[in-house]
């Protein structure tokens, strides 16, 4: 048999089940609201990511774990229905992770993350080709990120989220961080990093140079937002792709911006998407 064509784009990142309510209006601390209809997904930032990219067009490798349970299995073989690869993705001796999800009916959310499997996944196990482009997050460890970014030979894109202090090392070694605006706000040390996109919700995106902005595009008009869940790591997916196809930084904003409001009108973290050329 002939080989495999390396896949040109490395997922490593969470693996969860979504838990989502969807309800008429989020709840205030302490207070219980009732009326809500129960989704269960495949979900977590590395596996949106990863789907995302793969229904967009590349060739993608998932690395992550999941837990010997039933949710594992299907989280697994979801990702690979999608053309996804999963030979990087072990099973360990933790439960899957899980996510618990409020959705209101503005597509506004709360989200509470049960780490579960995803917090054994180790850097030993990760191996990344020359051709191989990076995409993380930074739901699994610090410790993980960093060393994947330091081994990998190629591109590497963080999108750091959730927010935390990020390392020097880590920040003069990622080519591309992608984060919201709070999050920007949140880690001053990425005013150093090379390649900044920051996103505004409704009000687009921008894209910042060594802490200079360069370009910033509006968000396409969306008709109805039924989730924000899954737009940032279809955004995230998006751009890394259009940067990796040689996209000037507008371009590559709009590309990512119209795939992320063509996820907030689908409930799932996974929205069904067309390849990238039809965004561009």
């Amino acid at each position: 048999m002939p080989a495999r064509p390396s896949p040109e784009l490395v997922v490593v990142g969470s693996i969860n089940v979504d838990l989502t309510a969807l309800v008429e209006r989020l709840p205030a601390p302490g207070e219980t609201v009732g009326g809500g209809r129960l989704r269960r997904d495949v979900g977590g930032k590395g596996a949106n990511q990863a789907v995302a990219a793969s229904r967009l067009g590349a060739r993608v490798r998932m690395v992550g774990a999941v837990g010997a349970d039933a949710d594992g299995g299907w989280a697994v073989e979801t990702i690979r229905s999608a053309g996804v690869d999963v030979e990087g993705v072990r099973i360990v001796d933790a439960a899957t992770g899980t996510a618990l999800i409020a959705v209101d009916e503005a597509g506004e959310n709360q989200i509470v993350v049960c780490s579960g499997a995803n917090a054994l996944v180790e850097p030993g196990s990760i191996a990344v080709a020359p051709g191989e482009a990076v995409l993380m997050q930074v739901e699994l460890s610090l410790g993980v990120v960093r060393a994947v970014a330091g081994m990998a030979p190629g591109f590497v894109a963080v999108n750091a989220a959730p927010a935390r202090e990020l390392p020097e090392d880590l920040v003069g070694r990622v080519d591309l961080f992608i984060v919201n605006e709070s999050e920007y706000a949140a880690m001053p040390e990425l005013r150093a990093a090379r390649r900044v996109a920051v996103t505004y919700g409704a009000s687009g995106a921008a894209m910042l140079t060594d802490g200079v902005e360069v370009a910033r595009v509006p968000a396409p008009p969306v008709p109805e937002v039924v989730s924000t869940v899954g737009a940032g790591d279809a955004f995230s997916a998006a751009l890394t792709l259009a940067i990796l196809a040689g996209a000037e930084d507008e371009q590559a904003l709009r590309t990512a911006c119209a795939v992320g409001a063509a996820a907030v009108a689908h409930p799932s973290a996974q929205p069904p998407l067309d390849t990238l050329a039809a965004y561009a």
